[in-house]
């Protein structure tokens, strides 16, 4: 059983010693990497441009089969620009939803979301329905 004495010993060694193990991992990656030099820079990685439109896109609620929907539709640009704006959208929301004829559907009732997210991106937008 440690006295405490004993253990404030350890204790005030525990920071010398998690140094001293992080530096063992620098000298291994240095063996291992002889010509790479760290770099304290962050690598900024460019978010893909969509194409922004003059015209607003519509944001509007359905109800289909009782359920409560999103529909965002409008885009003038090309479909792939769109699709990727569908996959941003769902992956912001953390719902489910689709692209089918030239509309995002987004299940659940996120308008004003929706508009806020689409606003920050620099899209016109206009509300329809409630």
């Amino acid at each position: 059983m440690y006295r405490s004495t004993e253990l404030n010993n350890n204790l005030k060694r525990f920071p010398d010693l998690i140094g001293g193990i992080i530096m063992d991992l620098q000298d291994q990656l240095k063996n291992l990497f002889p010509e790479h030099t760290p770099s304290n820079e962050t690598e900024k990685v460019e978010e893909p441009t969509i194409w922004l439109q003059e015209d607003p896109l519509i944001c509007k609620y359905e109800k289909r089969k009782g359920k409560a929907t999103t529909i965002i539709e409008g885009y003038t640009g090309a479909t792939s620009d769109f699709k990727q704006l569908a996959k941003e959208l769902k992956k912001l929301l953390g719902v489910g939803g689709s692209f089918k004829n030239e509309q995002i559907i987004i299940q659940g009732d996120y308008r004003d979301k929706i508009m806020n997210f689409l606003k920050g991106k620099g899209f016109k937008v206009k509300r329809v329905g409630g």
